[in-house]
């Protein structure tokens, strides 16, 4: 069964040589239905869809279909059943996929090389290992007028085809879900690179606007050296759920026409840098980004649960900043390096709360230069419930959280001073109002209260505990749970959180 619900067509379809449009078309091979050499005569095509194509038992059936010979297809779209889980995983069974079933989707790709008229193909679940001849450098590339490739579920595709970059049409290129690929070489932007004379060589991809590569989830290594001209055209880019360790600088060095970057659920990218010309940049669940800098034309940033965020600058035309983050405790310090116009932030309640106290929070230092600020907390499943709208000039602040709610916020955060886990790393200021050269790590805070009060329990209950005058010192962390049980046995089971 395809995705347009038909599985088989009886025989004589061949006869339907005015057809234009065609989706869907199952390539069947069995008994007295049609197969996909009937699809021959059929030279009016301007729009095929084949589904199925993994049933087709031999390469020459392929070739019957005569899909280069129709001079008036102008979009082809070539589907096998996906082979790829939703996470982008290879499906997992006992024997995988047989050695023989890739060399034989293989063959009969080969035989379907499309018109050279064609200007959208789309390929679905091709599970060779090798992508078709018509696709790499080795021969000429017969897509002169291809504007858009889109392929997705190449479940064992270990390269990406090295021809495209001479397709001088081509302005949009995607790449979905292909587990197999571990790195991208310089073949992809110029197949002969082993030529030392690079200025005799064109500009690669020269009218690629949009390029998308998402789900190549072991995806580590992009090479792109700086004297590869390549993408000058290139305005929007979209890289997802892979774990590329650097965006390579021939990238930010040659794609001078990049205004909208989209980094999404990108492991071990810790930066980005150096985007002259970026406008809009998005990044989403990129858990080991640390900092986003040197972005001069940059107007809008949108930043979702990136918890190790911690630098923001050289973007002083920064307009809007979006800042979505349900786990966060405290308003992050680096928006006091940033000016941006508005500030949009989604956040917990807690948080919510205790930025609602306005001037007398701790957190009003770190947003009081911004202009525009919105902050909104979701609650009992209504998003966006609870509210914090802040103006700069002329001054206005306006929440609808009850007093009592702020002031039973703040007690909470003066709480977490002394019971969370901190690392030596994380500061907070000594009072209200010092100054940033006063402030102290927040774990060596806790230790000294946390000591002041344990010390008369440790040496009443552990006599025999030699470390107990240096047990503050010597650790860097203490946790809750046991400052907790530790306080309950020395005021006699009362516990206050004052």
């Amino acid at each position: 069964m395809t995705r347009y619900g038909i599985s088989s067509i009886p025989k004589g379809f061949h006869g339907l040589t005015n057809l234009r449009n065609l989706r869907g078309f199952p390539a069947h091979m069995d008994g007295d239905w049609c197969s996909i050499e009937e699809l021959g005569p059929l030279c009016q095509l301007t729009h095929l869809d084949i589904s199925g194509l993994e049933n087709v038992s031999s390469s020459s059936f392929a070739k019957k279909a005569k899909i280069g010979d129709k001079v008036r297809l102008s979009r082809l779209f070539l589907e096998c059943t996906s082979r790829i889980e939703h996470d982008g995983q290879l499906v997992r069974d006992e024997e995988g996929i047989p050695e023989e079933q890739q060399q034989q989707i293989e063959e009969v790709f080969n035989e379907l090389q499309p018109p050279s008229g064609l200007e959208n193909l789309d390929i679905s679940g091709y599970f060779g290992q090798r992508l078709p001849r018509w696709m790499m450098s080795t021969t000429v590339m017969p897509l002169g007028s291809l504007r858009i490739l889109m392929m997705d579920d190449l479940a064992c595709c270990t390269e990406l085809p090295n021809g495209l970059c001479q397709l001088p049409c081509l302005e949009l290129l995607q790449i979905v879900r292909a587990p197999a690929i571990k790195r991208v070489g310089p073949e992809f932007l110029q197949p002969n690179h082993h030529c030392h004379n690079h200025s005799q060589v064109g500009v690669s991809f020269p009218r690629l606007s949009k390029l998308s590569f998402n789900g190549l989830i072991e995806w580590e290594e992009w090479e792109w050296e700086l004297q590869v001209k390549a993408m000058p055209m290139l305005e929007e880019l979209k890289l997802g759920k892979c774990k590329l360790r650097c965006v390579p600088p021939g990238l930010a060095f040659h794609a001078r026409a990049l205004k909208k970057l989209y980094i999404y659920d990108v492991k071990h990218l810790s930066s980005l840098e150096n985007f002259t010309s970026v406008v809009h940049l998005d990044v989403f669940r990129n858990t080991d980004m640390e900092r986003i800098s040197d972005l001069p034309k940059l107007q809008k940033l949108v930043i979702v649960m990136c918890p190790k965020m911690k630098v923001l600058e050289g973007m002083p035309a920064l307009q809007k900043l979006d800042l979505e983050d349900y786990d966060i405790e405290t308003v992050p310090r680096y928006l006091q390096d940033v000016t941006p116009r508005q500030l949009l932030l989604d956040c917990s309640l807690p948080l919510l709360a205790s930025t609602a106290a306005g001037k007398t929070s701790c957190e009003w230092d770190k947003f009081k230069h911004i202009q525009q600020v919105k902050a909104y907390a979701g609650d009992e499943g209504v998003q966006r419930k609870w509210y914090v709208l802040y103006t700069g000039h002329p001054f206005r602040f306006e929440t609808n959280i009850s007093r009592s709610a702020i002031i039973q916020a703040g007690n909470e955060r003066k709480w977490l001073a002394y019971t969370i886990t901190c690392t030596i790393e994380d500061e907070w200021p000594v009072g209200r109002r010092a100054s940033t050269n006063k402030r102290q790590p927040l774990c060596l805070r806790f230790r000294c209260n946390a000591y002041r009060y344990l010390i008369l329990w440790l040496r009443r209950e552990c006599p025999h505990c030699n470390e107990a005058d240096r047990i503050a010192p010597s650790s860097n962390q203490w946790t809750e749970a046991v400052v907790y049980s530790a306080c309950t046995k020395l005021v006699g089971g009362r516990y206050s959180r004052q």
